[in-house]
C-alpha cells in the first residue's frame, strides 16, 4: 500500500475504507462479525485511513470501529476521520450551533474511544450554515483544546467546495468524484492542491455502478439507499449512483468497458483512475466483504493508467450532463411517503419521522426559511 501526505504532515494510505456500510442501515445488513472481518482485511492490506460518521447507523459504525481499535496493539497507525452535522438529535438547524457541534464531537470521541479525533468533517450541511461561520468557530475552539487534531468539510456541490476552500484552517475536503461524476476536477482539485488542502474521494465506484457487475434490473434490500434514494427521496441524490438513474448509469458504465485493460477489472480501473487524478489524497471505497476490502486496497499497487482515455471520459461526462433530471416540487406541508427498513436513517434536510403500521414511514418536511434540497427550493 502506497501512502500520501495528509494535511499536517501525516502519511495515510492512498486507499482508505469508507465505513458507511458498517452502520447497517443504508447498504443492507452488516453483522458485527462481518464488520470486524472487513476492518481486519483492510488493515492487513495496508489501509490506515478509515472514514465514518456519527449518523451511520446512528453511531453504530463509530462504535464498531472504536471496539475494533481498542483490541489492536497498533491502533496508533490508523487515521480515523469522522463527520458530524446530520445526526437526527436534535436535528437541523440546531445541529449547526456551537453547543451541538461540541456535543456531537464529544459523542464521537466516546464512541470511538479516543482522547482526540484525527479529523472531524462537517457532514454535507447547507451552504448557509457554512457561511455563518458558527460551526467553523466551534471546530477551531475544539482544536485549540486538543479534542480534535484537524477539521474539514464533506461537500455535495462545487459551490460548497469553492466556499470551503476559502476558509482558514481547513484541512480537507471530502467530495463525490468518479468517472461518471467529474465536476470537481476542473477547479476544486487544483485549488485544493495549491492551498495544501487534502482531498478525500467518496463514492469512487458510484455506488457500485463502476464495479462492472451491476445490472439495470438489480434489486436491493429495503435498507439499502440504492433502493430508497434513487430519486433523492431521503438525501442528496448525488450520493446514489452519482445522481444517475440506475438504467442509464449501467449503460454509461458499460460504454467505458472497452477502455478497461484485459488484466484489470472495471472496479480496479475506476479506482485507479481516481488515484491518478492530480490533487487526490485518498479514496474511500466501501466494502461489504473482506474480499472486496482486499481487492480495493490492491489497486494501490497497480501502475497508473494510460492517458489516452481522456476523450472517452469527456464524452461519458457530456452524456451524463445531458440526462433529464426527475424533480418534484413540494409544498410546505407536503408529506412524502416512502417505505424503508423499520429503523431511523440519515435524512438530508430537517425532517421528522412518523412511524405508521408495519414498515411504512412518512417523511414530514418541515422546511423553515427556504432550504435547497436536491435542486428543489422550499420556500
Amino acid at each position: 500500500m502506497h501512502t500520501r501526505t495528509f494535511h499536517g504532515g501525516r502519511a495515510v494510505s492512498e486507499v482508505g475504507l469508507g465505513a458507511w456500510q458498517l452502520g447497517g442501515a443504508d447498504w443492507g445488513d452488516v453483522s458485527d462479525e462481518r464488520a470486524f472481518e472487513i476492518l481486519d482485511a483492510s488493515a492487513d492490506a495496508g489501509v490506515t485511513l478509515i472514514d465514518t460518521a456519527d449518523v451511520y447507523g446512528l453511531g453504530r459504525s463509530e462504535r464498531l470501529i472504536g471496539q475494533w481499535l481498542a483490541k489492536r496493539a497498533d491502533r496508533e497507525r490508523f487515521f480515523v476521520a469522522t463527520k458530524i452535522g446530520r445526526f437526527p438529535e436534535p436535528g437541523w438547524p440546531a445541529n449547526f450551533s456551537a453547543e451541538h457541534v461540541r456535543a456531537h464531537v464529544e459523542a464521537c470521541r466516546q464512541r470511538l474511544g479516543v482522547a482526540a479525533l484525527d479529523l472531524v468533517q462537517l457532514h454535507c450541511v447547507p451552504l448557509e450554515a457554512l457561511r455563518s461561520g458558527v460551526m467553523f468557530g466551534a471546530l477551531r475552539a475544539l482544536q485549540s483544546e486538543g479534542k480534535i487534531r484537524g477539521w474539514g468539510v464533506s461537500v455535495e456541490t462545487v459551490e460548497q467546495a469553492d466556499y470551503c476552500l476559502g476558509v482558514d484552517g481547513l484541512a480537507s475536503l471530502q467530495i463525490i468524484f468518479n468517472i461518471l461524476r467529474q465536476p470537481m476536477a476542473e477547479k476544486v482539485l487544483p485549488t485544493a492542491k495549491a492551498k495544501g488542502v487534502s482531498i478525500i474521494v467518496r463514492l469512487p465506484l458510484a455506488s457500485g455502478l463502476l464495479s462492472g457487475r451491476m445490472k439495470a434490473t438489480q434489486n436491493f434490500a429495503s435498507n439499502d439507499h440504492r433502493n430508497y434514494n434513487r430519486d433523492g427521496g431521503a438525501f442528496y441524490v448525488g450520493e446514489t449512483f452519482a445522481g444517475l438513474p440506475l438504467e442509464k448509469g449501467v449503460a454509461l458504465a458499460e460504454s467505458i468497458r472497452p477502455l478497461v485493460p484485459e488484466d484489470l477489472t472495471m472496479a480496479q480501473f475506476a479506482l485507479r483512475w481516481c488515484l491518478d487524478q492530480d490533487g487526490v489524497t485518498t479514496i474511500i471505497p466501501g466494502a461489504t466483504s473482506p474480499e472486496q476490502a482486499r481487492a480495493n486496497a490492491a489497486v494501490s499497487d497497480l501502475a497508473p493508467l494510460p492517458t489516452e482515455n481522456t476523450a472517452t471520459f469527456s464524452r461519458v461526462l457530456s452524456e451524463r450532463r445531458r440526462r433529464p433530471h426527475s424533480r418534484r416540487r413540494l409544498a410546505h406541508d407536503t408529506l412524502l411517503p416512502f417505505r424503508v427498513a423499520a429503523r431511523q436513517r440519515e435524512i438530508g434536510f430537517r425532517a421528522h419521522f412518523h412511524q405508521t403500521r408495519g414498515r411504512a414511514f412518512k417523511l414530514e418536511a418541515l422546511i423553515a426559511g427556504g432550504i435547497e434540497v436536491r435542486g428543489l427550493r422550499f420556500s
